[in-house]
């Protein structure tokens, strides 16, 4: 069984290892990985693995390598349980491998929970999986890019309006060509009484693209993020850059009510220390909100609001997305290199297809 490694403590070295399989134990299935996504994401994943236990829902037996987690479907191929039988599809969270072996555990909404003891204090979310009737490779890929990373958008969106955008006038999205970015921009602009400003900031090669998206009041490179308006304003940022960051809240110091750190698209630009004017950043655990909404609006609402707002906006995915698709572990390690190189397109979507 192939699996494509990442050096735990230098996220651009890669290499793909063949090891033995994993023999099942009672009650345990075999999936075989049949497509996932790869995006800016995945590397947000190793670039935080070992603080916020990425590393930890799939380890390795290789000292200092990891896997990186990518949201995708795969297929039981064995199965030692009757709780899931031969064939069945499950769409959620795996290695960068070619399979995956899982003790499933179904639950009182009808998911799959993987109940391996390492994953018990792992965040739920990230453990439950769904059956799913097999479909193209257009609609998997669209589903294994957009549904786990709209879906922080939308919980972003939903956690500003809950806390009243903080007094804020404007929010300021940075990295807004990024996928989760460019959510965010276009779920404040669905908000029908408009109560903030949209701001992108983005790299001057990207400008045009979050520009043509439609959804920002107004779009400003890193470099003139000095003409930002003073007035109160929420900065997320989606980058990580420390020298954005830092920039950013000088300028607006006085009037900054909140900073709220998402992503590290800019990885290695990131600093976790910083002495920075205004107000500390706050880090946005999007499980948290989902629980804080379980608990608001009964089981099952935050799912089912989360599930119609990804799919309204990959119903015009088309004029922003362009999907590229690729076969195998090989392909994928390029295409995880680019990224974490920050040399991949914003308008790509890149979906891996295993043999």
């Amino acid at each position: 069984m192939k699996q494509l490694l990442v050096r735990r403590d230098a996220i651009t070295e890669t290499r793909i290892e063949d090891v033995p399989h994993d023999a099942l134990g009672a009650g345990q299935v075999r999936c075989k990985i049949v497509r996932f996504a790869l995006t800016a994401n995945n590397v947000t994943y190793a670039a935080a693995g070992d603080f916020l236990k990425y590393w930890a829902f799939f380890p390795t037996t290789t000292p200092g390598q990891g896997l990186v987690p990518v949201w995708g479907v795969a297929d039981v191929v064995e199965t030692a349980t009757t709780d899931l039988a031969l064939g069945t599809r499950l769409y959620g969270y795996w290695p960068m491998a070619e399979e995956l072996v899982m003790t499933p555990q179904r639950t009182s909404s009808g998911t799959i929970l993987d109940a391996a003891p390492h994953r018990a204090d792992l965040p739920p979310v990230y453990n439950r999986y769904v059956v799913a009737e097999p479909q193209d490779a257009d609609a998997e890929g669209l589903r294994a890019l957009l549904s786990p990373l709209l879906a922080t958008s939308y919980l972003l969106c939903d956690w500003l309006e809950d806390n009243a955008f903080f007094g804020a006038e404007q929010v300021i999205i940075g990295s807004s060509s990024s996928k989760t970015g460019l959510g965010l921009c276009k779920y404040l602009a669905e908000l029908t009484d408009h109560p903030v400003d949209i701001i992108g900031l983005t790299s001057p090669q990207n400008a045009q693209f979050v520009e043509a998206l439609g959804a920002c009041n107004e779009v400003l490179t890193y470099d003139a993020l000095e003409d930002l308006t003073q007035k109160p304003s929420v900065y997320v940022d989606m980058a990580g850059n420390a020298e954005v960051k830092s920039r950013l809240h000088a300028h607006l110091e006085a009037v900054l009510t909140q900073s709220v750190a998402v992503g590290t698209s800019h990885w290695d630009q990131f600093r976790p220390v910083q002495d920075l004017a205004g107000p500390k950043p706050q880090f946005f655990f999007a499980p948290a909100q989902i629980q804080k909404r379980r608990a608001d609006w009964g089981a099952g609402e935050v799912e089912r609001r989360i599930e119609a707002a990804w799919t309204r906006l990959a119903a015009d995915a088309a004029s922003w997305l362009t999907l590229r698709h690729h076969n195998g572990l090989d392909a994928a390690q390029g295409v995880y290199d680019r990224l974490a190189r920050g040399a991949a397109d914003p308008r790509d979507g890149h979906v891996v297809t295993l043999g």
